[in-house]
């Protein structure tokens, strides 16, 4: 099941505030919690896999250290129904092409494209409407200040210590 909340946004994103002109209700994902690597690992390693958790953790985390060496020199990863990674360059403009150089180049950026098992998992997903995060923390707090949570009181409690 995916949480999603409703968040009011701006159609136009990157809009700032004062310019916005135009807005439209959205929803926004609301994870449930990270899961960690070693959890991850582990998860892994109880699907049938013959492999120990620990050899899980070291055979992905070569997989990083590879990948990062084939996107460094210069080659798209793919990795069947995971996905391929490459390099994307964030630059600089110059005015002409000669004046162009690798001075120019600001940030090496690394991206993921979706296999296509991971390319829209709509069709497979379930959906309930939660809180966005700003309602949840305003009701956590009003619960911290009440002296009663409503409706998880002992039967036949008065309120009196």
């Amino acid at each position: 099941m995916i949480n999603y909340s409703i968040a009011i946004m701006s159609t136009t994103p990157g809009t700032k505030k004062a310019q916005i002109t135009e807005t439209k209700a959205y929803g926004v994902a609301q994870m449930l919690r990270k899961v960690s690597f070693d959890e991850f690992c582990e998860h892994i390693a109880e699907h049938n896999s013959p492999f120990s958790k620990g050899t899980v953790q070291g055979i992905l985390t070569d997989a990083v250290s590879c990948i990062r060496e084939m996107l460094l020199d210069g080659k798209k990863v793919a990795l069947g129904d995971l996905g391929d990674f490459h390099v994307e360059l964030k630059t600089e403009g110059a005015r002409t092409t000669e004046e162009f150089s690798a001075a120019n180049i600001k940030a090496v950026n690394v991206r993921f494209t979706p296999g296509t098992r991971f390319e829209n998992l709509r069709s497979e997903s379930t959906f309930q409407l939660v809180p966005n995060r700003s309602a949840q923390a305003d009701a956590i707090e009003g619960i911290k200040n009440e002296d009663t949570i409503q409706g998880l009181e002992s039967p036949g409690y008065n309120g009196e210590p």
